[in-house]
């Protein structure tokens, strides 16, 4: 077993690792920016294809749906059949859902097409992480995790500000077809300079492929439509807090049926004996939250406060993209030489404070200008995160259990963001309620999701509101600080301590 893996790794290591990288990231980069693109777009596809705001929400919900329920099969997927062959697989379904999502001519197909794409998002996103870690040795692995993280913070910054333009400019149905290039030059650049890594002969465990997803679809449908449903019933006698317990159950019924069963599981659990591993699953969790949950007081404030147009109120963000996609390689670099520890704390940290900035600065009359500062910061920020706590994910995973580990990393940051995504929602809601006078909280948000700019009497309690829903990202970065600071502490050499390394033997030759 020792002398076939040192094969496997021999021939990994023959590679050329960033090319490889560099066409991987492409593709990511696509998948994630249309996590975000569509939230600008709502308000035109709600008026071209004559729905509801219900509706126009699903398209958001169906993709993230299809995109969160099945990464933890399909990394393991990656380790079985290789992650080159099922990332192409992945794009080219993703290319042409996209292609088919312009073409729809209604709310339904639309919502079907978003399905496919999210579906084609799985597949492809859990192999570019495995890919890093089997073929950058660990003295280049931060560097790559930087590129890495550098895509993933730009990416979610940067599908507002070109869903934007290309719906002023040329209408919805351009942010999908967009990407039949874009995909069409990513499949070619993969084709030639990804590898064809060694794969594993995983037998998959069908009761834990069934467990697992129904258990996903659950929870992340129930926190992800509870606000639709304003928490209540959804149909005779199911409700959105009896999907999310039933979804909870399921769950533990995996885990335990991956600790008991006696073929080989869908999910090592001998993964988490890392401490490193177990918490950066953790923190990014927090991380998709905040990122996720804080751009939606930001775009509503912009555009029903200050009626900046889409593609105005998204460059409100530029300096956050810029410092992000400036910083993020050298940072990553850096992890080889510093604790990631120490960056991923001081990130989360600056998230938290940028945030807290952001919500002292929300009225009527705040000069534009000033509200660019706090952005600079959440750039500053973003480059401290993501590249760190990847990093830190991926560092100890045995190669044959590479897709099965990125899996479970990925999952963890698309529920973190379906969290942040409801949380904001409800809070916003609330706070609407609250801070607006008798019936203006509907008509607010209302106005916030159609892009009209609310009457003078309203935009100081719309800001208020506002500002204090952003309060919710700030205190979940802050937690996700506090769980970085418990990372495992490199040694002088670079390696991770004894501790660590000898919880990953363990769990690398125990695993089937």
């Amino acid at each position: 077993m020792v002398n076939t893996d040192n094969r496997k790794q021999s021939m990994e290591s023959n590679v050329k690792p960033w090319p490889a990288l560099w066409s991987l990231v492409l593709g990511f980069f696509m998948i994630l920016i249309d996590t975000t693109i569509v939230s600008v777009a709502n308000p035109a596809i709600l008026t071209d294809l004559g729905t509801d705001i219900n509706a126009v929400i699903w398209v958001t919900s169906a993709y993230l749906l299809a995109y969160a329920v099945p990464l933890l099969i399909t990394g393991r997927l990656g380790d079985r059949f290789g992650p080159k062959n099922i990332y192409l697989a992945g794009l080219a379904l993703f290319t042409a859902a996209s292609v088919w999502c312009g073409l729809s001519g209604s709310i339904e197909m639309l919502i079907v097409a978003r399905v496919v794409q999210g579906l084609g998002a799985s597949l492809m996103t859990p192999q570019t992480m495995a890919v890093i870690t089997r073929i950058f040795p660990p003295n280049q692995r931060g560097a790559a995790m930087g590129l890495w993280g550098a895509t993933a913070g730009v990416a979610t910054l940067v599908g507002p500000i070109l869903g934007g333009v290309l719906v002023d400019g040329f209408g919805w149905e351009w942010i999908f077809f967009i990407n039949l290039p874009v995909g069409i030059v990513a499949f070619v650049l993969a084709m030639r300079n990804v590898p064809q890594l060694a794969t594993s002969s995983h037998k998959f465990d069908i009761l834990g492929v069934v467990l697992s997803a129904v258990g996903m679809f659950l929870l992340v449908f129930g926190i992800q439509e509870g606000e639709t449903y304003d928490w209540g019933t959804i149909a005779g006698p199911i409700s959105v807090w009896s999907l999310i317990i039933a979804g909870i159950v399921v769950l533990a019924l995996f885990v335990v049926w991956q600790r008991v069963g006696k073929g080989e599981p869908l999910l090592p659990l001998g993964l988490f004996r890392d401490r490193n591993f177990s918490l950066a699953n953790t923190a990014i969790t927090t991380v998709g939250f905040a990122i996720t949950s804080m751009s939606l007081p930001l775009v509503f404030y912009f555009q029903t406060v200050r009626g900046l147009t889409p593609t105005q109120s998204a460059l409100m963000l530029v300096p956050m993209a810029v410092l992000t996609l400036a910083l993020s390689p050298a940072i990553g670099k850096a992890i080889n030489r510093v604790n990631p520890r120490n960056l991923a704390v001081a990130g989360l940290v600056l998230l938290a404070a940028a945030l807290g900035w952001y919500s002292l600065l929300l009225t009527p009359d705040q000069p534009l200008g000033m509200l660019l500062l706090p952005s600079a910061v959440l750039g500053l920020a973003n480059a401290g995160i993501w590249a760190p706590i990847s990093n830190t994910a991926t560092r100890n995973l045995p190669p044959r259990q590479a897709g099965a580990g990125s899996g479970v990393f990925n999952t963890t940051r698309q529920i973190g963001a379906v969290l942040g995504s409801a949380g904001i929602a409800a809070l916003i809601e609330a706070r609407l309620t609250a801070e607006l006078p008798a019936g203006g909280g509907a008509s607010g948000a209302s106005a916030g999701l159609g892009g009209g700019q609310l009457p003078a009497a309203l935009q100081d309690g719309f800001s208020t509101a506002m500002g204090q829903a952003l309060l919710l990202p700030a205190a979940v970065a802050l937690v996700g600080a506090i769980v970085v600071a418990f990372f495992a502490k490199p040694n002088i050499n670079g390696a991770w301590s004894t501790e660590t390394s000898r919880a990953t033997e363990d769990a690398t030759a125990t695993a089937p």
